[in-house]
């Protein structure tokens, strides 16, 4: 019994230091979902439905936001390796990442404010947005005390 209890407790730890930091801050975002690489139709570079959010938490392997949908048109946010576009925007200038939704949960307490948290693994992302990515990841006590503590975004 104290052995399992041990080895427990040694468990945890390593799992706790092997997760990536996450920092609470509040940043507007734009969502939108990667077009489908099948599609003859369809260009990469090809904009379509979006939905705004803001972020809860960020840290350098992913972010978690807040949006008042889980899915855009009839494709959801979470589920099917979908690859979601997503721009932050962060003092001095957006940054652009792809993100694939790992899983969701309602937070609404009602249907007129139906609200979902959606945690998303960064996928990809260019080395100058990375840089500033990981930047502001430092900074983001100093970002938030400058935007203000009690300040807080609209959702579409």
């Amino acid at each position: 019994m104290l052995i399992r209890r041990i080895a427990t407790r040694v468990t945890q730890t390593l799992a706790v230091r092997r997760a990536a930091v996450r920092k609470k801050i509040q940043v507007p975002v734009i969502v939108s979902v990667e077009p489908d690489r099948n599609g003859a139709k369809q260009e990469a570079d090809s904009t379509g439905p979006t939905l705004s959010g803001v972020t809860r938490d960020i840290s350098a392997c992913g972010i978690g936001f807040v949006a008042s949908a889980i899915r855009i048109n009839e494709k959801y946010l979470v589920g099917q390796e979908r690859i979601l576009r997503v721009e932050m925007q962060i003092p001095g200038r957006p940054i652009r990442m792809k993100v694939v939704g790992r899983r969701y949960e309602e937070v609404g307490i009602h249907m007129s404010t139906e609200r979902f948290m959606i945690g998303a693994e960064i996928v990809e992302m260019t080395e100058g947005d990375r840089r500033a990515y990981e930047r502001f990841i430092q900074n983001a006590e100093k970002y938030a005390k400058k935007m203000g503590a009690d300040e807080a975004f609209e959702l579409d």
